[in-house]
């Protein structure tokens, strides 16, 4: 049976950072926590006839700033979760955090709530550049937040940005050094985009250069693989064990339930995927008697484009049994663009697999474009 996960979405943060194209929105006078937690269980329970008989592998709460959340609302929230839903006794409850002082007191609590994973936006270690990302804590609270953090957490994940405003390789070099230094088990490490419909899109800020950012990539992927860290998707790096497993779902086209607002699902039966889309704004999920706004089946032409959006982000490629499986149609239906991928070099076929090359890895948007 196709893995199942859990995704909730908590859609405040102190304030909107000028390159987050999430759904995010600023507190103003306060977040309705009850309410919200209200919100959550009734969408649920709606959601529970799509979840009969199959167990949540993996939950992960993010936002947003979902560690806003006091610990007794986190702990009402799972505690609902488990009281209408087969958990997995292996279950990994990553919740995302900021390092800011408020949330980093917090973490005892949420373990004790149940998360085992914790992931913190750290972005920077540089206070000047946090500045320019519109990130509300310092550098000394960022490694303060993740001493904090390994001392409450076995798991443990860092976000990074590079490419950043007026950024130089030396920066972006002792961002990635201090990462390595506190001996997580996972980094993410992302290129700043500018996405639309941000401040960064209506006012950009001066990014490095192509050249630039592309010695940045080469620089962190080669300063992780040396410090022991396994490249295992675009942007993700882990010790042995330590991979992020509800992203593994994602990117080999699981299911998941997504509650919250805005959040997006996943629902699979034979030959047959469904998407779900959850009331966007705040305001218009909490006030909804019905969450979802949005439900459609995924036409069988658009499957294998789904499907290989996710699979080709995995750097050792997928199974090649695995696409039948999740999409439910022959590998034959995208035998096409594959003979023509590999024969550009983009990925290659070796002992049951489909793996990008790492020409198709530093191309990943034009290899997806041929399936889609």
């Amino acid at each position: 049976m196709i893995p199942l996960s859990l995704y909730i979405h908590f859609p405040w943060c102190l304030r909107k950072c000028p390159y987050c194209d999430f759904n995010s929105h600023a507190v103003r006078g306060g977040i309705p926590e009850a309410d919200y937690l209200a919100a959550l269980v009734r969408d649920l329970e709606g959601a529970l006839p799509s979840a009969w008989g199959r167990t949540i592998q993996t939950i992960f709460i993010g936002g947003g700033t979902p560690s806003l959340l006091s610990a007794t609302g986190l702990d009402t929230l799972l505690g609902s979760v488990r009281a209408r839903l087969p958990i997995s006794g292996t279950v990994e409850i990553t919740l995302e955090a900021n390092p800011g002082a408020i949330e980093a007191e917090k973490f005892a609590a949420f373990r004790d709530a149940g998360v085992t994973r914790l992931s913190l936006g750290i972005q920077s270690f540089d206070d000047d550049k946090l500045g320019v990302l519109g990130r509300i804590h310092t550098a000394t609270e960022a490694r303060r937040a993740i001493d904090l953090a390994l001392r409450h957490f076995a798991r443990v994940n860092l976000d990074l940005m590079y490419g950043l405003p007026m950024q130089t390789l030396a920066e972006a070099r002792r961002d990635v050094d201090t990462a390595v230094a506190f001996g997580v088990g996972h980094l993410s490490a992302y290129h700043l985009t500018v996405e639309p419909n941000t401040a960064f899109h209506h006012a950009p800020p001066p990014l490095p250069d192509d050249d630039l950012a592309a010695d940045m990539q080469d620089l962190v992927e080669a300063t992780l693989a040396a410090a022991g860290y396994g490249h295992y998707e675009t942007s993700a790096f882990a010790r042995p064990g330590q991979q992020c497993r509800h992203n593994l779902n994602y990117w080999t086209f699981g299911d998941y339930l997504g509650l919250g607002a805005g959040a997006h699902g996943k629902l699979s039966t034979p030959g047959r995927v469904v998407r779900e889309m959850r009331r966007k704004h705040p305001n218009d999920y909490l006030q909804a008697a019905d969450a979802i706004q949005e439900r459609f089946e995924v036409s069988d032409a658009e499957r294998p484009g789904e499907f290989m959006m996710n699979a080709l982000r995995l750097i050792d490629g997928f199974a090649v049994e695995l696409f039948a499986e999740r999409t439910g149609l022959p590998l034959s239906t995208i035998d096409e663009p594959l003979t023509q991928a590999e024969a550009d070099g983009l990925l290659v076929r070796i002992t049951g697999r489909i793996v990008p090359t790492l020409l198709g890895q530093r191309h990943l948007n034009a290899l997806i474009g041929r399936f889609i």
